[in-house]
């Protein structure tokens, strides 16, 4: 690592170039700054770099008027970015990051370029969010100095930075980047170059089972989102998608599927599709899943009287989890643990919640030869959430279904009635996201630790695949996801044999 300019040298003495001067560009080269380098900022558009460093001036202006910034401090930053003319201005810089279009041949080209005019000490690094590292090095003659530095926007305000190492990436080199990125007070995690690095992979099953939800009209997006931001997600995958863009989301969607050979669990939705042929882009063009921002939600009703004779049926986190809830709602109930499945039962009727397991109340009701029964959703935060999904089997009577809604209401979460699908919202959404994370960690591109911080700081989930896992434990996982592939003889729903290999306690 001592070879490497831009780790043995202070920031003062370490130039930076940045190649784009969009917002990325403009993001990246105010973190250099403020980091104490001396930055070149150079645009192919004419005027582009000092619109760039102009937009930066006013964005600074807004933390020294918040008192986060002292004018000096402003005008030293402002300093030490120089706009450049031409790629040759960067002949003297420690390294370069290049934040052009997204387009593997124009990055070819330049990469190419810039390998050719750096000194052999210099390190180039690609903010590319979907293109290989291993590709984008084709053609260099030292690619063992082309890394992935994978910045989140806003660049200034987002912690997380993928370091991403291609085929012929120097270890040297990642770990030179991992602690510079460090030293700019950012959060570095190691990934290795497949489709999507951490978050655009993990992050898939988001997005895909909701849409898949909304294929099956399980519920209105409204419904979705509500029933994922109870569990700590910040927004709903709809309303997410709508802010995202769904031209942009989909074109993601679609790199990662076709750049995994068509696998079906990174499948494009028809849902998603007609929403762009149809120029419902989301909020850019004032209409998506929602014309405008969702509705707030209406506050949970009291229920007409809270059910009687509970009974708390069978074991495990979610069990232990619904038992705390009960009793910190004053409900009392008694306890069944030995049982083939988990869940509430209403004694004196002999109404049966089960907790998800991936399997339909119709097909419950089937197999156990038993009407009165419902499928209620995974209550991960049963003291954040305020709405539970559920699903009635087709012959529970009328007075039964609304015995369930009141029993969800005196938990305090509104019920969600739902469409009789498999897995519901939450339960089918957090064993894909913990799926996909484990397969991430099987196949080499990051560590445990690596996915859960990747998840937290790049996409603000309220955990990450691996901490939901160390809550849950891994058999109800297994068991959900077996419970989907069942259902849709989908390979889309296959486990991950990390997972596999958890359950058997391998």
């Amino acid at each position: 690592m001592s070879d490497w300019i831009v780790a043995k040298r202070p920031a003062g003495e370490a130039m930076v170039g940045v190649i784009g001067a969009g917002v990325m560009g403009a993001g990246i080269a105010q973190v250099a700054a403020q980091a104490g380098h001396e930055v070149r900022l150079l645009d192919a558009r004419e005027g582009a770099a000092e619109a760039a460093i102009a937009q930066i001036a006013k964005s600074l202006d807004g933390l020294v008027a918040k008192g986060r910034m002292e004018g000096g401090q402003r005008e030293a930053l402002l300093a030490r970015i120089q706009p450049a003319s031409a790629v040759a201005e960067l002949a003297d810089v420690a390294l370069v990051v290049e934040v052009i279009v997204e387009k593997l041949e124009p990055k070819q080209a330049l990469l190419r370029e810039l390998d050719a005019l750096l000194p052999a000490g210099a390190i180039i690094a690609s903010n590319t969010s979907s293109i290989s590292i291993t590709a984008l090095a084709n053609g260099m003659r030292n690619p063992q100095r082309l890394v992935g530095m994978h910045f989140f926007n806003p660049v200034p305000l987002m912690k997380l930075v993928e370091v991403v190492s291609g085929a012929e990436t120097a270890p040297e080199v990642a770990a030179a980047i991992f602690e510079l990125a460090a030293r700019w007070g950012k959060t570095p995690v190691h990934a290795k170059s497949t489709p999507g690095f951490i978050v655009n992979r993990i992050a898939r099953p988001y997005y895909a089972e909701t849409l898949a939800l909304l294929l099956e009209q399980a519920g209105q997006p409204a419904q979705l989102d509500r029933a994922l931001r109870g569990v700590g997600f910040r927004m709903g995958p709809c309303e997410l998608m709508d802010l995202i863009g769904h031209d942009t989301n989909f074109l993601v969607t679609q790199s990662v599927f076709e750049a995994n050979f068509g696998d079906k669990r990174y499948m494009p939705s028809l849902v998603q599709k007609a929403l762009v042929d149809g120029g419902r882009l989301g909020r850019k063009v004032g209409k998506g899943f929602y014309e405008g921002l969702p509705a707030a939600a209406a506050p949970v009703a009291a229920p007409a009287a809270a059910p009687r004779h509970l009974v708390l049926v069978g074991a495990g986190p979610l069990v232990e989890g619904l038992g705390r809830w009960l009793s910190h709602k004053g409900l009392s109930f008694t306890r069944e643990t030995h049982s083939d499945w988990d869940g509430l039962r209403v004694g004196d009727v002999g109404l049966q919640l089960h907790l998800s397991t991936g399997i339909s109340a119709a097909q419950l009701a089937f197999t156990r030869c038993h009407d009165a029964l419902a499928v209620i959703d995974w209550p991960l935060a049963p003291d954040k959430i305020d709405a539970l999904a559920y699903a009635a089997a087709p012959k529970l009577a009328g007075g039964q279904r609304a015995l369930v809604e009141d029993l969800l209401r005196a938990l305090g979460w509104e019920p969600l009635a739902l469409r009789d699908v498999p897995g519901l919202v939450v339960a089918r959404t957090i064993a894909m996201l913990v799926n996909e994370g484990a397969d991430a960690v099987w196949q080499g591109v990051c560590d445990e630790a690596g996915a859960d911080t990747a998840m937290k700081l790049g996409v603000n989930y309220p955990a990450g695949p691996f901490e939901w896992l160390a809550q849950l434990g891994s058999g109800p996982v297994v068991q959900l996801l077996d419970g989907l592939f069942e259902a849709y003889r989908s390979e889309r729903y296959r486990v991950s044999p990390l997972l596999q290999r958890l359950r058997w306690g391998a």
